[in-house]
């Protein structure tokens, strides 16, 4: 079977696509109509069929229809595991790299092999014992706060990557995707 220039196959209906239903929260947890799925069936096909349109809206396909997700953080939400290894909320691994934004409110985000992510937030204080200067020192509890304050001069780096303060309203921008899908041609 040949697929069209969308991807899809050509016998699939034009159905429209589905906005205001499904989510993902800050925490990686997969909200339909505001409730958190639990169903594992439900969960597998979410992750299995999660991806992004090229133009920062991520969504769930759903045979021919798009299930667009509105994200409370980021399209990915990481956990920080043992050896440096950061995992998905669907389990897959994620390589880490520029930029690390880290905003006023202290949430990080940034950029993976697999798109945008946040580190999530029961793993921040993992995250700030691996901060360090340029020099290989600990980051000073000052300097941590003029982080979050967005006024540090010192290069603060998290495993070699430098962090930049940037306002949570700027994080999607920077790092490429929507947190509210909007419609595309």
């Amino acid at each position: 079977m040949t697929r069209t220039s969308t991807g899809d196959p050509p016998d699939w209906p034009n159905v429209p696509a589905c906005h205001g239903w499904l989510s993902l929260d800050a925490r990686g947890h997969w909200r339909l109509k505001g409730e958190r799925v639990e169903h594992r069936g439900l969960l597998a096909f979410l992750n299995a069929n999660y991806a992004s349109d090229g133009a920062g809206n991520w969504l769930v396909h759903n045979g021919p229809q798009r299930v667009f997700v509105e994200l409370e953080a980021a399209p990915w939400i990481l956990r920080m595991l043992p050896d440096e290894i950061l995992q998905t909320h669907s389990g897959r691994l994620a390589t880490p790299a520029a930029p690390v934004l880290v905003d006023e409110s202290g949430h990080v985000s940034l950029q993976t092999d697999l798109g945008p992510a946040a580190i999530d937030d029961r793993d921040l204080a993992l995250f700030l014992a691996e901060l360090k200067t340029e020099q290989g020192d600990p980051v000073s509890d000052a300097t941590l706060l003029a982080l979050f304050e967005g006024h540090f001069t010192a290069p603060v780096l998290w495993r070699s990557l430098p962090l930049t303060f940037t306002p949570s309203s700027q994080t999607p921008g920077r790092l490429g995707y929507q947190r509210k899908p909007v419609a595309t041609a």
